[in-house]
Parts: C-alpha cells; sequence; structure tokens
C-alpha cells in the first residue's frame, strides 16, 4: 500500500520563534546565563553567538526601543511642569514631539522583529 512520508521538522528562524521558545532553546544550550532575564532581541543575540551565526547589524538605525522610551518619559515629565507653570506653546510643541517618538519607536519596532 501506500508508504508513509516522514515529516520533517524545519527549525523556525529566530526572528519567528516567541519569546517562550527562545527561552527554552537557550536554556538546552546551557552555555547562556541569565536566559529569564533576557528578552526576545537579547536571547536572540546570545543564541546565534553561541551557534556561531554571524548577526547582520541593522543599516536603518541603531536606536534602541529602550532609549526611545526613556526619552518619551523625560518629555512627558516637561510636559507635566510646562502645563503647571500655564505655557500652552511648549505643553503642545512636547505633545507633538512626543507623539513623534513613539511613531519611531512603532518603526524600529516593527524592524526589529
Amino acid at each position: 500500500m501506500g508508504k508513509k512520508k516522514e515529516k520533517v521538522a524545519k527549525e523556525k528562524p529566530l526572528e519567528k520563534m516567541t519569546a517562550k521558545e527562545l527561552r527554552e532553546m537557550a536554556l538546552g544550550l546551557e552555555v547562556i546565563v541569565g536566559v529569564h532575564a533576557m528578552n526576545k532581541n537579547e536571547l536572540i543575540s546570545a543564541i546565534k553567538e553561541v551557534k556561531g551565526i554571524v548577526e547582520e547589524k541593522s543599516k536603518k538605525s541603531d536606536i534602541d526601543v529602550r532609549q526611545l522610551k526613556a526619552r518619551i518619559r523625560e518629555l512627558k515629565e516637561k510636559k507635566i511642569q510646562a502645563k503647571e507653570a500655564g505655557n500652552p506653546k511648549l505643553v503642545d510643541f512636547l505633545r507633538r514631539r512626543i507623539s513623534n517618538i513613539k511613531k519611531k519607536t512603532r518603526r524600529v519596532a516593527a524592524y526589529e522583529w
């Protein structure tokens, strides 16, 4: 009768894996320390380093989402201070600035995945 075809499980690209899957893989490698404290990008970098995969640096930007979010927090503080001081022009300027940085974080985050 018909022969059964054996399915060979292909490994997903690291970028397509979830953080949970990456943690499981990193725990299996045993060389990586602090797996549970790492985010997805850190896990991918660590796994690539252990496996000897050369990581291509992004040409678009070297901006980190965490840095952008820290900048947003700073601007929000300044916005609150400007509101309390009664400076509507500065409040509007900071609101637009925050909005632009939020858009940039979305672009950077989408580019990283």
